[in-house]
């Protein structure tokens, strides 16, 4: 399968949304993934959240490749 972004015209009927055709259990699934980060960021106190975003990027195309 592939990752389709939002592209801000999401709908709430049915399983999936129209604008981005992921399901409505994967959105959800996603969010709750983007709180936790948001949340381990802020607890940490970085200054620089681009950098631990990019790093936490790389590491996990670093373990798909992997497995």
């Amino acid at each position: 399968m592939k990752f389709n972004p939002c592209i801000d015209q999401c709908t709430k009927e049915g399983t999936h949304c129209e604008g981005c055709g992921r399901s409505h259990q994967e959105i959800a699934e996603t969010k709750q993934l983007v709180k936790s980060a948001v949340e381990f960021i802020q607890k940490q106190d970085y200054e620089n959240p681009e950098e631990f975003v990019a790093a936490i990027g790389k590491s996990i195309l670093k373990k798909l490749q992997k497995s």
